[in-house]
C-alpha cells in the first residue's frame, strides 16, 4: 500500500471517528419518502470537543496533500465567534459585519498581529465535519482550507435555539501583518 493510500485511509478514519454516533431509530420521512434532516445539537460536551475535531480533520487533509499543519489561535477563535453571533443577529452568511467590518477588520480587534489568509462560513444545521465535507467539495473554500501560507487557525461556532449553526473558519500567517491594499484574502461560503 502507498504513503498517499495510507494517509488518506487514516484521514477517513479520523474523519469518522469524529462524527457522531449513529442514531438507533428510524428516520422520521417527508412527503416525497425521504428522510428528514435531523438537527444536531451541541451539547456541553461536545462544545467543548469541537475545535480539536476541526483541528484534527483539517491537519489530516492537509496532512493529505502535503501542506503544513494548522494550531490553533486563541485570537483566530475569538474573531470566528463574533462573526457565527453576527452572521445569527443578521440572518445571513455572509463575510461582513452587521457593523460593515470585514474579516481583516475583526482579527485586527481582537488583537491577531499576522495575516489573515481566509475565511469561510456556513449557515447550517449539520455537524462540524458535515460542514468540513461541504467546504471541501467547492474550490473557493477548499483553498481556504489548504492554502499553505496558512499556519493558524480560528474556528467558531453559534447555534440558534432553533437548532441552526453559523460556523466561521478563519486561517492566517503569524507575524506576518496585512499591507492595506496589496493583500488579497480569500473568502469562501
Amino acid at each position: 500500500m502507498d504513503r498517499r493510500a495510507f494517509v488518506m485511509m487514516g484521514a477517513a478514519l479520523l474523519a469518522a471517528a469524529c462524527a457522531p454516533a449513529p442514531s438507533t431509530e428510524a428516520p422520521r420521512l417527508g412527503p416525497d419518502g425521504k428522510p428528514l434532516p435531523q438537527v444536531y445539537r451541541i451539547s456541553a460536551a461536545e462544545a467543548a470537543k469541537i475545535e480539536y475535531n476541526m483541528l484534527d480533520s483539517v491537519n489530516a487533509l492537509r496532512q493529505a496533500r502535503g501542506v503544513a499543519p494548522l494550531q490553533l489561535n486563541a485570537r483566530l477563535n475569538a474573531a470566528a465567534a463574533t462573526h457565527s453571533r453576527d452572521m445569527s443577529v443578521q440572518n445571513r452568511p455572509w463575510h461582513f459585519g452587521s457593523d460593515g467590518s470585514s474579516p481583516i477588520d475583526r482579527v485586527r480587534r481582537v488583537g491577531y498581529t499576522g495575516r489573515l489568509v481566509g475565511e469561510n462560513i456556513s449557515e447550517t444545521y449539520e455537524t462540524e465535519t458535515e460542514t468540513l465535507a461541504a467546504w471541501m467539495e467547492d474550490a473557493a473554500t477548499r483553498d481556504v482550507i489548504l492554502d499553505p501560507a496558512a499556519r493558524d487557525l480560528g474556528f467558531a461556532w453559534y447555534q440558534e435555539p432553533n437548532g441552526k449553526i453559523w460556523w466561521t473558519l478563519t486561517t492566517g500567517v503569524p507575524g506576518m501583518a496585512a499591507t492595506p491594499g496589496v493583500d488579497q484574502i480569500a473568502l469562501a461560503q
